[in-house]
């Protein structure tokens, strides 16, 4: 069979995969996969050299030894994404947005599985396409389904007959399961897998009508005239003027009473008495956020298009800022309401995520008051706004947040609740900070005790101890049984830390 070098490559691709994988957990095989995809890329002159195809190349690198420093869902998953959008970058070197690139993934996920097919089809036996070699044994389809049919015929009126043709499908069937015995199914299923994931990564199929698209978008906006006939009356530019600066006007009011009274009650004047602050922070919080993300969108909406060059704009412009200006205030009445949470109940999971929500939300504001002022198109804030979210993505899982927890929770035992029966969920690599001695929690549920005296804020030390007991000795079986290829930095500091001396 003579393969040309792109099915070659899948094949090694699928076969290396595999080898690396099978019956692995992720770790050091996904590092050496990569680096050798990135070292093929160089070598082959593939790799992008743009500015997003360089800023691309940058976060997967630096995504990928996070997965090895860091070993958690989070980073693995935000690596993930970043691959997916680098091979979007690969299908088109020459993309600018970060938002393209994911349609260009995305439209190259079914391609590329379809051009593995083609090829293969195309693939020569004995000089001989092997798709036309399987559209000519077609003809053998009919007769061997009406010999089937006989078969079965002769079968049901002689006996005889039915049990000599009973012994050969039971002789071919012991063959073949002496054949396969040895097979596994999830070999199988990893070199299936293996061979999809090399299709996407090797094949390069762009979009045209998304590379269009790309090649057209524009930054800066353009004044545009509309001379088509309208089936029904649009507002004129000077009363969408008009309903802008009534409603900025209206809508600043609102906020800056809002703000005060978060900057009084709660920025300096907060006082937390035994009270549930779920509602406060929560759901608060929640809401806070959503309605951040409506008033960037309300500005959007008048800023669009024409208004932008509106010559009596100026004012509309001001308030529009003012607007902005109080968004980023109410952010952060979010992150001191956030403050006052972790103050008294820890930090935990979405305590953090709000922080990081609150760093891209401040940058699409600015990006907001970039693009008034600039008059910069919808293009420009998709893409800068894209860059940020996955520069943020990327540097927050570089972070190992498990271990952070653990050892912040604790060491704060004394002024803040501690959820002992949340934190003993926590990953593997959190358990050095997460193992504590009888004594030591003793002394913790003292403090507890005396400090926090709702009786649903209670927990159970001794279980505690026991869990964590449990799940230090079956880390220590795990990590012990681990190949090389599944080693990562945080579960190999963990176990020196809890075994070696």
């Amino acid at each position: 069979m003579n393969f040309n070098k792109h099915l070659s490559i899948v094949f090694l691709s699928a076969i290396f995969i595999t080898f690396l994988f099978y019956r692995q957990s992720l770790g050091l095989n996904l590092v050496l996969f990569e680096v050798c995809f990135i070292a093929g890329l160089l070598l082959s002159k593939a790799l992008p050299k743009t500015g997003t195809g360089l800023f691309c190349l940058s976060a997967l690198l630096i995504s990928l030894f996070a997965t090895l420093i860091t070993h958690s869902l989070f980073a693995y998953i935000v690596h993930f994404v970043v691959l997916f959008i680098f091979v979007g970058v690969l299908n088109y070197p020459k993309v600018t947005s970060l938002v393209n690139a994911v349609g260009l993934a995305f439209s190259s996920t079914v391609e590329t599985q379809a051009m593995f097919i083609k090829r293969v089809f195309r693939a020569k036996i004995k000089g001989k396409n092997l798709g036309g070699f399987l559209w000519k044994s077609r003809i053998f389809i009919i007769p061997l389904g009406i010999i089937f049919i006989f078969l079965i015929i002769y079968s049901a009126s002689n006996p005889i007959f039915s049990d000599l043709i009973s012994e050969i499908i039971q002789t071919v069937n012991k063959g073949f399961l002496f054949l396969f015995k040895d097979l596994e199914i999830a070999l199988f299923l990893t070199f299936f897998l293996a061979l999809l994931i090399s299709n996407f990564l090797v094949f390069r199929t762009p979009n045209s009508d998304i590379v269009t698209y790309d090649q057209n978008a524009k930054e800066q906006l353009r004044r545009t005239k509309v001379r088509r006939k309208r089936f029904f009356k649009l507002p004129a530019l000077r009363n969408e003027f008009k309903a802008g600066i009534f409603l900025f006007i209206i809508l600043n009011i609102l906020l800056l009473v809002l703000n005060i009274t978060d900057i009084y009650w709660v920025w300096f004047n907060f006082e937390w008495e035994g009270q549930s602050l779920k509602q406060f922070v929560h759901e608060g919080t929640y809401l806070l956020i959503f309605s951040i993300l409506i008033s960037m969108a309300v500005v959007l909406y008048f800023f669009r298009k024409n208004l932008n060059f509106y010559p009596k704009n100026r004012w509309l412009k001001y308030l529009a800022y003012a607007w902005i200006v109080q968004n980023a205030i109410l952010a952060f009445s979010v992150v001191v309401r956030n403050l006052w949470y972790i103050n008294y109940f820890s930090l935990a999971y979405k305590r953090i995520g709000v922080f990081i929500f609150i760093v891209l939300t401040l940058f699409g504001l600015l990006s907001v008051f970039i693009k008034i002022r600039h008059k910069k198109s919808a293009f420009y804030l998709f893409k800068t706004n894209a860059i940020a979210l996955v520069a943020v993505l990327v540097i927050s899982s570089a972070i190992n947040w498990d271990s952070l927890i653990a050892k912040y929770n604790f060491s704060h035992s004394n002024t803040a609740f501690l959820h002992l029966e949340w934190l003993a969920t926590l990953s593997d690599k959190a358990l050095p900070h997460l193992s504590k001695t009888k004594a030591e929690l003793a002394g913790i549920e003292t403090i507890q005790r005396q400090k926090f005296e709702d009786p649903r804020l209670t927990e159970n030390y001794p279980e505690y101890f026991n869990i964590i007991e449990k799940r230090k000795a079956a880390f220590k079986e795990r990590w012990e049984s681990k190949s090389i290829l599944s080693w990562n930095l945080a579960e190999y500091l963990a176990y020196k830390k809890l075994f070696i001396p």
